[in-house]
């Protein structure tokens, strides 16, 4: 299951291999802050977009949720029932009872916790699939998973419940997202969607009493590392999840094309029996490259403290810096023209396009024309045409990849 927090980053998603995708609309998610969202009348763009390559869609309605919040709530459910979204993931009870009501699956959202058997018991009566807590160890969602099978435990729909995990990406210190800090500090709270993120910055922790300052081998010690199971992968299937859930709906679409490819990859080297480490080697050099904050495994191998970054942003090995944009796609001769705005590229260079409909594509400049002739160079003021195998348009942004 793939981000989605605009069309880029659908695009990137569809084109590298989800099965699902997710995404907010309006203010009511918990990315209601760090992405562009979709609006309501997205909706039915998103489903035919996703239908096209058989993905499923998941709606997120996951922040907590106030009366004068439940107009929205039902308008939002009905554009979604109308739209043909898959389902909802919900974990306010007003959110998973409107739903019901009108008949939209139900996806219960990590924020309520799910720990043990009797709490999916009782979810079960409303919901056909669950996101586990980030906090439990492969061991415990394995207990789950068997559970489920050995007591045939049910959803709605008559099928057996499936356990979904999340997989990679951004991890919260708070239990399952659950953060009260960015509003006790700007008023601004992480369970509406809104955080502040003050957990990735630098604190220095005194003892109130003595006025000893705690010494602290990392700074940023309410920051941990991002979450990746590439690298355990195996355990990850074994452990009987159906679902893995790929964080990052406020990321760039070449971090969404990125995670997903490999993760693709991956599972399907899993079922394949090809899954080795030197396959996991490089994975783990493709995922380095996009925005993370270094990786561990979060609590899934029972390790009982975090791993905390050891910066405050990423530590990605690459990034992009923006060259201009798209003017124009010659079909037949498979050539795109851009305008060159501002950094120059020349052959060789590994250049990035992303675009609503392009998503994120990534390749090396092997050939160019500059004012239609043939260069080895373009720099700002140009207009300069790449051999390109597939269609740019006018919206489209061209990056220059470079080492970090």
């Amino acid at each position: 299951m793939a981000p989605a927090g605009n069309f880029e980053s659908l695009q990137a998603a569809l084109d590298n291999g989800a099965d699902s995708v997710y995404f907010g609309v309006e203010q009511l998610n918990m990315r209601a802050r760090a992405s562009i969202n979709f609006t309501i009348d997205d909706l039915p763009e998103i489903v035919r977009k996703c239908r096209k390559k058989s993905v499923r869609t998941y709606l997120t309605l996951n922040t907590i949720i106030y009366d004068h919040d439940l107009s929205l709530i039902k308008t939002l459910l009905a554009k979604a029932k109308e739209a043909g979204v898959t389902a909802v993931i919900a974990s306010d009870q007003a959110v998973i009872s409107s739903a019901r009501s009108i008949g939209i699956d139900i996806h219960i959202s990590t924020q309520l916790n799910i720990t043990n058997i009797e709490t999916v018991k009782f979810y079960s009566l409303f919901a056909e699939t669950m996101v586990l807590s980030r906090e439990l160890s492969l061991r415990q969602v394995k207990k789950i998973t068997g559970d489920i099978q050995k007591e045939q435990i049910k959803g709605p729909s008559g099928e057996l419940v499936k356990i979904e995990i999340f997989g990679h990406g951004a991890l919260c210190m708070a239990v399952s997202g659950k953060c009260y800090l960015s509003l006790h500090s700007h008023n601004s709270s992480a369970n509406r969607g809104a955080c502040k993120q003050n957990c990735r910055k630098k604190y220095t922790v005194i003892d109130q009493e003595s006025g000893f300052e705690i010494e602290l081998d990392n700074e940023y010690m309410m920051s941990p590392k991002d979450l990746c199971t590439i690298n355990f992968l195996d355990e990850v299937m074994g452990a009987g999840v159906q679902v893995l859930k790929i964080e990052g709906r406020g990321r760039a679409p070449e971090y969404v094309a990125t995670v997903t490819k490999a993760y693709r990859e991956a599972i399907d080297s899993w079922y394949e029996g090809s899954y080795s480490e030197e396959k996991v080697e490089k994975w783990m050099e493709q995922l380095a490259t996009v925005y993370n904050r270094g990786f561990w495994s979060g609590y899934y191998l029972g390790q009982e403290l975090g791993e905390w970054s050891k910066t405050s942003g990423s530590q990605a090995t690459q990034k992009k810096v923006y060259v201009g944009k798209g003017v124009h796609y010659f079909p037949k001769a498979e050539v795109g023209e851009f305008q060159i705005e501002a950094y120059d590229i020349k052959k060789g260079d590994k250049i990035l396009i992303t675009g609503p409909s392009t998503g994120a594509r990534e390749l090396e400049v092997e050939e160019m024309m500059v004012n239609d002739l043939h260069a080895e160079k373009a720099t700002k003021g140009d207009s300069c045409t790449l051999k390109l195998p597939f269609r740019i348009r006018q919206s489209d942004k061209l990056y220059k990849i470079v080492p970090s």
